[in-house]
């Protein structure tokens, strides 16, 4: 089975770019459930038809699913949750301020993660496409397994043992309720799909990420920035998919001006994300809506690849805090051939008459390039050391 997350800034078309990937996987042949966990779905409005929290048949082969944000999270730690609002009102008080406080930003998207993951155990489908909600959460709720699951294998055990030996001897002197064992299930079933969901993320056979950008400067900055975060978290992204270009004979009169800026974008992607696949939509005449005109799409969008397949797997990135160095994959370069510069945030390599972009990890901000050495494929640069506060 594969999973392809489509993700991106607000606004780029991620949702028709999922709906016409998944129409033309459908059309080869394989069972597909595109699903949308962006809380404002518009997979139904894509489709034209009414979609629910269960999967929907849209065709032999094609269904459609809009994740219940609020229902996953009830299922998945409704005793938890009411646990905490027992104790947020145990000395009086309550209502709806209870409730506010219980809302997590981050957490109601990580229990959609969890849909995907019960979909794609249940081996149902052949392929799961996944309308990811936009950059910022996305990358919220991608580090939620690896930052929680620790934290919650060393505090659960003890906890659960302070609970049994005088949670209630603590209930009773303090007044306040104990959580029993539901809330302990919880968490421990928490816990446990959180680690599954982290092995299914990290799993580059199965997930891919593709990142859906325009060509205009602002959003490419933000998709350059996306693709840095996943690859440095380890997640796999396979493709770039670039929308809404405007076709040249498009460009004139009014819009002759954006010719040149749209150029200018499209030279800054080619160059930023050399090595990964890339994808290019035309604008349309027509709305990216109903079954057909997302079959021509998707049609348009991968010609003769398969939309379905692992389209790139390298670790382009690499980070070692300890040692300061960045490890940079350079597939079929030559030191001879490379060049190095460093624009503030931005570093600049050079391969013959190339350059990619590359920007700045956050662990390397503001310190400069102390030296550079390519071996085995890769470009390793060493920062200096951060400057003492």
């Amino acid at each position: 089975m594969r999973v392809i997350i489509y993700t991106g800034k607000g606004g780029v078309g991620k949702t028709s770019m999922a709906c016409a990937s998944a129409c033309t996987i459908a059309e080869s042949g394989q069972k597909v459930l595109v699903m949308s966990t962006d809380p404002a779905h518009s997979l139904g409005d894509s489709f034209g038809v009414k979609i629910g929290r269960e999967a929907t048949k849209l065709t032999e082969r094609l269904y459609a699913m809009e994740i219940d944000t609020v229902y996953e999270s009830e299922k998945s730690w409704g005793n938890m949750k009411d646990y905490l609002k027992r104790l947020l009102t145990a000395k009086g008080g309550g209502g709806i301020e209870a409730e506010e406080l219980l809302v997590f930003p981050g957490l109601e998207e990580l229990f959609s993660m969890f849909r995907i993951l019960d979909v794609y155990e249940s081996g149902e489908y052949d392929t799961i496409i996944v309308d990811c909600a936009p950059t910022g959460e996305t990358l919220s709720l991608l580090k939620y397994p690896e930052r929680l699951s620790g934290l919650i294998k060393r505090f659960l055990p003890v906890e659960k043992a302070l609970v049994k030996t005088g949670g209630r001897v603590v209930e009773g002197l303090m007044k306040i309720p104990m959580p029993g064992d539901s809330v302990f299930d919880d968490i421990e079933h928490l816990m446990d799909k959180m680690e599954r969901l982290q092995n299914l993320m990290l799993d580059k056979k199965t997930v891919s990420l593709r990142v859906v950008t325009t060509p205009e400067r602002i959003v490419i900055s933000e998709a350059k920035r996306n693709f840095t975060c996943l690859y440095l978290y380890g997640y796999n992204v396979d493709a770039v998919i670039v929308n809404h270009i405007y076709p040249e004979r498009a460009m004139e009169g009014y819009f002759s001006k954006w010719q040149k800026l749209q150029q200018e974008g499209l030279e800054e992607i080619r160059t930023s994300f050399s090595e990964v696949p890339r994808f290019y939509v035309e604008l349309m005449d027509t709305e990216l809506r109903t079954m057909e005109v997302l079959k021509q799409v998707g049609a348009r969008i991968y010609g003769e690849k398969d939309p379905s397949a692992v389209l790139f797997e390298e670790e382009i990135y690499r980070v070692d805090r300890e040692h300061s160095t960045l490890r940079i994959y350079l597939p079929f370069a030559e030191k001879e051939e490379l060049t190095l510069e460093q624009d503030r945030n931005e570093l600049i390599v050079g391969v013959k008459n190339e350059n990619r972009k590359f920007p700045m990890p956050e662990a390397f901000s503001g310190r400069e390039i102390e030296a550079a050495k390519f071996e085995n494929g890769y470009l390793c640069i060493r920062f200096a050391a951060a400057e003492e506060p």
